[in-house]
């Protein structure tokens, strides 16, 4: 599946594709890693579930002090 066609990117850096049923997607760029397929709706729980573990870590170790 080709990632270049910039009507699957919005603002420039969010690849968006329904037709593509992957979660992570090469870049534009490929040597520049990978990126989420936003149209994926399993991509939102694990940019949900990283914010969480984030927040969940932030509060821990402010606690800690």
């Amino acid at each position: 599946m080709e990632t270049n066609d910039n009507s699957h990117w919005k603002y420039g850096i969010f690849y968006y594709n329904k037709e593509d049923k992957r979660i992570f997607c090469p870049k534009r760029l490929p040597f520049t890693g990978w990126t989420i397929n936003f149209a994926n709706p399993y991509s939102i729980l694990i940019v949900g579930g990283i914010v969480v573990l984030i927040l969940l870590f932030s509060i821990y170790t402010d606690n800690k002090q």
